[in-house]
């Protein structure tokens, strides 16, 4: 996945960035998982219930937020 200049991922809801965590990675909020595991472990043929298996802090409800947000990133980078 690209970056879209014209959509701050720091603005979503469910992802927050603390340089005093994870060495300033994106990570879902609440929790030291980065985001970038989520994607990761997607593109090695992992389902989001194995990812929220394997990372018991994730909720289910912020992966699906990041992937929504993830999928209107790539819309509006495709205008």
């Amino acid at each position: 996945m690209g970056y879209d200049p014209f959509m701050n991922w720091i603005d979503c809801p469910e992802i927050e960035r603390n340089p005093q965590k994870v060495s300033g990675s994106m990570i879902f909020r609440g929790t030291r998982v980065p985001v970038a595991a989520l994607f990761e472990n997607l593109e090695d043929g992992a389902t989001v219930n194995q990812f929220l298996e394997w990372f018991p802090g994730v909720t289910k409800s912020q992966v699906e937020v990041v992937l929504e947000y993830a999928a209107a990133s790539l819309a509006e980078s495709a205008k």
